[in-house]
């Protein structure tokens, strides 16, 4: 049980709620409000400013950000006081960097969000410390117009938008580019990298040896290339005949390195530039002479790979917060995913499509949402269309060039607790995995890994393809930790394992995989906090697994923490069984699924694994260290530590014949990071430090 397990330290963005709280609007009159008209005036502008990329404007919530109004918000925060829900966003907001904005800042964002909830100001400045009951003047209805009024000037205490020259800022050609051709990215040559993950069958492993067990000690730093601060650094570079190709999601600037010395060839500055957190660009794409890459406008850009000038683009959302999600090219199409998508006041539904790589012009696209009257509608119940929502496909799908099937995953539908959106069923297709035609968009089988999920542990990750003889799987581990195996020609469930702790299943179908919730779970109440193991930063996240090919084994990087998970908030507490390390490697063999080694450490790792041919596997970290580790067993062979913490995708090489190991640091890397800061109190890291390293053995005198 919770209450027995030794707690760590409670995330201060969180306490549990024990019931709904709300008072009803006339059962008495409302007390004196603890804010004034001007500060919830200014702190509108300031949310806008600090908190609308993850809350939505409409303070409605979205991703892995709560809603701040309505009944979910009253349901958690009525009876509590005023006073603690300032406490709570001062210490853990923004996200990932609690504290960094001053005090009043903090009070009016707080005045604006009691506004925003129905109540109406007074004549006493709130200072942080009033403990009225926030049910007592508040009842969760935003008034009308309110979200709309006209926003004053920022203050001189906001955030400014860096003023820069935007567009082709460094011109130059990549020299010696060979176009990008099918045969190529299904048969990727072993010094380049890509795509996202190496290969079409999400491998991340290569088949370089340079870099092995014997000499990986060796390994020193031949380069390194800052890049912009800010926005969620979760990215993978890709890599062809010697140039490396960046992005920044801050600004939305796409770069060619030199692969080899660092040097810049070219940079085009596309926009827009932000000064909030915005959805992570993981990946680009490459195809022809061309390189994709998705705005956080919602724009996918097809820019000449040589020289940096954009040839085409095209809006694929007209949604306000949708964002580009996972992104592939498959036989000429670029395969893009929704993300984001869950805006309730509209039909704002998640989707995959293909566009033309040559023009940008739609060729598909198939909903992940079942709307009332196609088949799986009647998952979602009596809810009308515009209020299902979720089953992003914000990572990217592999493929199978035999099967002609390209695999998705897809994340949870929104809100992510039943209660909050009203559905009872398994709301189709979301934590599914999913196999289209590329070439139609057509749903050729799905498997649904957690029906009606509630604890916002979805299943959207990596989709990894292994083929044991004539047997062809596909795997795939999601937050509550469960390596799931499926028979990819037709979706049957094969098998399952469980890599880390989890309580909220209590048991699985011996023939169907399909699993069952805990009664409290199935019949959760708004308001009330339910234990989650995992927590929502997932036994595994964004951070991808590897398949070491030669040996048949599965490396997984995964998290160990837990929560109390309610409509307002999480507590979070040490994994049972973790002895206290929130991070840990698994290996397991995937003909079996039995587990081989177990490597476990205080920091969470926050890097996809990639391992070689060279017995090398290369993963980073929380507390800033990058390390290589034997993927036979496990032990560290070499680390070093970097800039701020280490996270994204990390990717080898070769130019010239020498091999190099590239990965990238910097903050705000979503749920791996935001969730368990605050346990981690011993662990101080930069909250700058955006950058690519580059390493390679020493050079041959």
């Amino acid at each position: 049980m919770v209450h027995g397990l030794k707690l760590g330290a409670m995330l201060a963005a969180v306490a549990v709620v024990t019931g709904l709280g709300v008072q009803s609007a006339t059962s008495q009159a409302p007390a004196p409000s603890p804010f004034t008209l001007a500060q919830a005036t200014v702190g509108h502008g300031l949310f806008l400013e600090n908190c609308a990329s993850c809350h939505n404007k409409s303070l409605a919530g979205g991703g892995e950000a709560p809603p701040l109004v309505g009944s979910p918000f009253m349901g958690s925060w009525g009876k509590r006081g005023a006073n603690e829900l300032y406490e709570v966003i001062k210490a853990s907001m923004p996200m990932g960097n609690g504290g960094s904005l001053p005090d009043a800042t903090y009070q009016e964002i707080v005045a604006f969000i009691f506004q925003a909830n129905g109540a109406a100001p007074g004549a006493t400045a709130f200072n942080g410390t009033s403990k009225t009951p926030i049910a007592s003047f508040a009842n969760g209805k935003t008034p009308t117009g309110l979200l709309d009024a006209p926003v004053g000037p920022a203050t001189a205490r906001a955030r400014r938008v860096p003023v820069m020259q935007m567009g082709l800022v460094v011109t130059g050609t990549v020299k010696n580019y060979t176009p990008v051709t099918d045969a190529m990215l299904t048969h990727p040559d072993e010094k380049d990298w890509l795509m996202h993950r190496g290969n079409y069958q999400a491998w991340d492993f290569s088949r370089l040896k340079q870099i092995n067990t014997s000499n990986v000690a060796n390994l020193q730093l031949r380069w390194v290339y800052a890049m912009d601060e800010g926005g969620r650094q979760q990215f993978n570079p890709l890599v062809h005949d010697g140039t490396m190709f960046l992005s920044n999601n801050r600004t939305n600037t796409v770069q060619a390195v030199d692969a080899k010395t660092g040097e810049l060839i070219w940079e085009n500055r596309i926009g827009p530039v932000l000064d909030n957190l915005e959805n992570a660009t993981r990946t680009m794409a490459l195809y022809g002479n061309l390189l994709f890459y998705g705005a956080t406008s919602a724009t996918v850009h097809a820019l000449d790979a040589r020289t940096g000038k954009q040839v085409w683009e095209t809006r694929i959302s007209n949604y306000k917060d949708d964002k580009v999600g996972g992104m592939t090219v498959i036989k000429g199409k670029l395969v893009v995913g929704l993300t984001r998508c869950d805006d309730r006041s509209v039909q704002d539904h998640c989707w995959i499509a293909a566009y033309d790589t040559a023009n940008g012009k739609l060729l598909w696209k198939t909903l992940t949402v079942a709307d009332k009257g196609t088949p799986g509608g009647d998952t979602w119940g009596n809810l009308t269309n515009d209020q299902r929502a979720g089953a992003d496909a914000w990572i990217t799908g592999s493929y199978d060039p035999e099967l002609n099937l390209t695999y998705w995953g897809t994340g949870q539908a929104k809100p992510s607790r039943q209660d909050e959106r009203g559905t009872t069923g398994d709301a189709l297709f979301s934590n599914s995995t999913l196999a289209l035609n590329p070439d139609t968009g057509k749903l050729q089988w799905y498997y649904q890994n957690a029906p009606g999920e509630s604890l916002d542990l979805d299943e959207v990750y990596e989709r990894v393809l292994v083929d044991h003889g004539d047997q062809k799987v596909v795997l795939e581990v999601g937050k509550t930790g469960i390596l799931w195996k499926l028979d990819r020609t037709n979706g049957k469930f094969l098998d399952l394992a469980q890599t880390v702790f989890q309580n909220v299943w209590v048991r699985f179908d011996k023939k169907t995989g399909r699993p069952t919730y805990r009664d409290d779970i199935i019949h959760q109440k708004p308001g009330v906090a339910i234990a989650s193991c995992p927590s929502p930063e997932g036994g595994h996240d964004w951070p991808a697994t590897s398949y070491y090919q030669p040996d048949d084994l599965l490396l997984v990087p995964l998290s160990q923490t837990c929560a109390m998970y309610g409509a307002g908030g999480q507590q979070f507490y040490e994994m049972p069984g973790s002895n206290g390390n929130l991070g840990r490697i698994s290996a397991y063999e995937t003909r079996t699924l039995k587990p081989i080694w177990t490597f476990q450490q205080r920091a969470p790792f926050l890097t996809s694994i990639i391992s070689t041919a060279g017995g090398v596997g290369f993963v980073g970290d929380f507390d800033r260290v990058f390390r290589a580790f034997d993927v036979k067993t496990g032990k560290t062979l070499w680390d070093t530590r970097l800039g701020t913490g280490v996270q994204g995708f990390p990717i080898t090489f070769s130019v010239g014949g020498e091999q190099f190991i590239a990965v990238t640091t910097g903050t705000q890397g979503g749920s791996p990071v935001q969730k368990p800061s605050t346990m981690l109190q011993e662990v101080h890291r930069s909250q700058t430090g955006q950058a690519v390293y580059v390493f390679a053995l020493p050079k041959q005198r």
